[in-house]
């Protein structure tokens, strides 16, 4: 029986067209600057968010850890939230690898800070304390959408105390998918969700299901820069081409797609509810957060990996919907999940 994956929408294979995109590619060698299929791709995503120039890259962390050493300087630091993933699941590589300091601020069920505890945490200009000279704010957060008022409000008061700001968009075509406007384009939307920020990366191998790869954008200086990190990083690559046209053949083919995952992440969500010992602590787009009392977690966990169903348990059950995951891929996970909860004596209800 197929496997229903739900650690990661990173877990997604090529498809056929994909893999057929690859192996058509034109190629170059990336890190002498003569890959076409590479050009093309950066030309596109700058130009998709509205941004001078992109640097194509092998991975997110790395997207975000090159924004942040060429927005910053050692002996400086970058604001950032407490649970945000540049700060927590990045390895500190910004702080041991450039020197740079995060600080971390509290955030809300939404992933959102508050303006206050954002603005008492700029450094005065002092030998004392670390230089301030970035903010970073991720979106989708844990699947939630940042509001737009708030992202025009924080990156606002950023700029008016001299920092620039950058969003890590590792999952920013699900926040234009769930957000945009009736009538409006995901690429549109897009756009707009990067213009408040200096610089964005956005992510290829977790919704839209390449195999590798991200993109950072911003101006032409700040790309110059970020390139150079990235070769001491060893980001540089060779014949990548192969890669963007990946990327590039998901920008064509899987962007509207992501409303399937958000419709599947609800269905999901919506069978989870009322299981007794089982809290739906949150679902947005294509991701579904639940607490399991009583500590079984990590029973339920191997009772559904011995089933066929994986999940991931890090920061509370989560479930993450994506490519490779249909409709009776979540009924089945359903199924197992309450056969796990069902008392002895009583089996579980059958799939929805």
């Amino acid at each position: 029986m197929k496997q229903v994956d739900l650690r990661s929408d990173t877990v997604t294979r090529p498809t056929a067209g994909m893999r057929a995109a690859m192996l058509a590619a034109a190629v170059g060698d990336d890190v002498f600057g003569d890959d076409p299929t590479v050009h093309a791709l950066q030309q596109r995503v700058a130009a998709l968010t509205g941004h001078e120039a992109a640097l194509f890259m092998p991975s997110g962390t790395q997207a975000n850890l090159c924004a942040i050493l060429a927005h910053c300087s050692r002996g400086e630091e970058y604001i950032v939230g407490q649970h945000s993933h540049c700060y927590r699941f990045e390895g500190g590589g910004a702080a041991a690898l450039g020197g740079v300091q995060p600080q971390p601020l509290p955030q809300d069920a939404g992933g959102c800070m508050a303006l206050a505890d954002i603005a008492a945490a700029v450094k005065p200009d002092d030998p004392h304390f670390a230089r301030t000279r970035l903010l970073c704010l991720e979106n989708t957060w844990n699947g939630h959408v940042l509001p737009d008022e708030h992202v025009r409000a924080v990156t606002a008061l950023a700029h008016a105390h001299g920092l620039a700001t950058h969003l890590d968009g590792a999952r920013l075509f699900n926040a234009a998918v769930a957000s945009r406007a009736r009538g409006q384009s995901v690429f549109e939307r897009v756009r707009e969700l990067a213009a408040p920020f200096d610089s964005v990366s956005l992510c290829f191998s977790k919704g839209l299901g390449a195999p590798v790869g991200s993109v950072l954008c911003g101006a032409q200086p700040f790309i110059a820069r970020a390139r150079r990190i990235r070769k001491m990083a060893g980001g540089g690559m060779r014949q990548s081409g192969l890669l963007a046209a990946a990327a590039l053949y998901a920008l064509d083919h899987h962007v509207e797609r992501l409303a399937d995952d958000h419709r599947h992440a609800a269905r999901l969500a919506d069978g989870l509810r009322g299981l007794p010992g089982l809290t739906l602590r949150s679902a947005a787009t294509n991701m579904v957060f639940a607490d399991v009392s009583d500590g079984r977690a990590p029973a339920l966990l191997d009772f559904m990996k011995a089933r066929g169903v994986l999940a991931t348990g890090l920061i509370g059950l989560r479930f993450v919907t994506h490519l490779d995951v249909d409709a009776d891929g979540i009924d089945r996970a359903l199924d197992v999940i309450r056969r796990f909860f069902a008392p002895p004596d009583r089996p579980a209800s059958a799939g929805r």
